[in-house]
């Protein structure tokens, strides 16, 4: 069903309710999302983006019941992902010889994706614009690593419309399309988690771009991304947001997160957080049981922490294989300015604080080396470190 967001642009993407995961089984999806597309009625007629392979069928007949599909002038293809490009084969089938402006690299991953197709390519770079009639026009900004070499958002004159792609969005499902009848906490927590978990490990090419976009002085009265609610009460708060994620972010935060097999290690987390708590009660202190816990949302919450303190048993002579995945995750969204410590129980060898250490220091943390290393159970002895490991942690970093 089209829906109008604004003078002639309507939008025509998926509800996607029941989606739990994306990107494989990488990302948590809690309040189901959308893949947004998005139809310009002016002069010409030109769709910006498709929906993901399930649903193409379904987008291809409801994009029938509202246009004669022959009277697309031309499609823009901001990112050749399959949530986005996924509907691409389908189209074309009806309408084969219609353009796709997109950038270099997007013709690359979409024929890298389904082939070579014969398909109306015309390359696009950043400040090329197209003329729509009625005085308007669309004009292309690149965003490179943005979370794809081949992404790009797309900007329309006189209704002033962003259409970001996958920047300023969120996995989140709002029926009624716009950030303003959306729940302001349900979207500032999915906004934050998608960031965090897609578009954090770019950072600083985030910063570059945002800067960019800046010096082409363009007035943005509504930010429409490719998931989640369309920004239009307040546009540029989620460019405000970025900006300050963007930037080393923390609160007044620390999160502990361990594995546990015997449950001494838990033992020992549970008084960290404690001690924690005890030392600055204003500090927000987080808890996370790694193999139980959503490892997207416990990211979302290391991202905004000062410092993490992580603990695993020692297992043949290294750590748990649940830990040690998520160490790798932790490592590859490149978290910035942050403290860590590492703690854990052993019978035998106990290497498994020596392991964390070094893991933690690869994912680039400032790594301390006060720890609580505790021979099978921990009893007082053990405890007794704790006041030191976080009195270090917590101290502000030298200047």
């Amino acid at each position: 069903m089209k829906r109008q967001v604004k003078g002639n642009v309507s939008w025509v993407g998926y509800i996607d309710w029941e989606l739990e995961s994306f990107h494989g089984d990488d990302y948590s999806i809690m309040n189901g999302s959308s893949q947004n597309a998005y139809l310009i009625e002016e002069e010409k007629t030109v769709l910006i983006d498709t929906v993901w392979l399930p649903h193409r069928f379904e987008f291809v007949e409801n994009l029938k019941k509202e246009i004669d599909l022959h009277k697309i002038d031309f499609i823009i293809a901001n990112h050749g992902e399959c949530d986005h490009s996924g509907s691409l084969t389908s189209l074309m089938e009806e309408i084969p010889d219609t353009p796709i402006y997109c950038t270099a690299n997007a013709v690359r991953s979409i024929e890298g994706q389904y082939g070579k197709r014969g398909w109306d390519f015309h390359v696009v770079k950043t400040g090329d614009s197209i003329e729509i009639g009625n005085g308007k026009k669309l004009i292309f900004v690149e965003m490179p690593m943005l979370h794809w070499p081949d992404s790009m958002a797309t900007y329309l004159t006189e209704d002033n419309i962003l259409f970001s792609n996958d920047a300023f969005g969120q996995h989140y499902a709002v029926e009624e399309l716009f950030n303003d009848k959306a729940n302001p906490c349900l979207l500032e927590k999915e906004a934050l988690k998608y960031f965090v978990n897609i578009l954090n490990p770019f950072a600083p090419i985030l910063k570059k771009k945002l800067t960019e976009i800046e010096k082409l002085d363009l007035p943005i009265e509504m930010i429409a991304p490719s998931h989640g609610a369309i920004w239009r009460e307040n546009p540029m708060q989620i460019v405000e947001k970025y900006a300050l994620w963007a930037d080393a972010y923390q609160e007044d935060q620390i999160t502990i997160a361990y594995d546990t097999m015997w449950e001494g290690t838990a033992k020992i987390a549970h008084k960290i957080a404690e001690e924690i708590h005890k030392a600055s009660p204003d500090t927000v202190v987080k808890v996370f049981h790694i193999a139980k816990a959503d490892k997207n949302e416990v990211m979302t919450e290391v991202f905004k922490s000062k410092a993490i303190i992580v603990g695993s048993p020692t297992v043949c002579n290294s750590i748990l294989s649940s830990v040690a995945g998520w160490l790798e995750f932790l490592k590859q969204l490149r978290f910035k300015n942050k403290k860590a410590a590492a703690f854990g129980c052993y019978g035998w060898s106990g290497e498994s604080v020596k392991v964390l250490q070094q893991k933690l220091g690869e994912a680039g943390f400032a790594v301390i080396d006060e720890n609580v290393k505790s021979l099978w159970n921990p009893g007082d002895e053990d405890y007794a470190n704790i006041p030191a490991l976080v009195c270090k942690l917590m101290e502000a970093p030298e200047a």
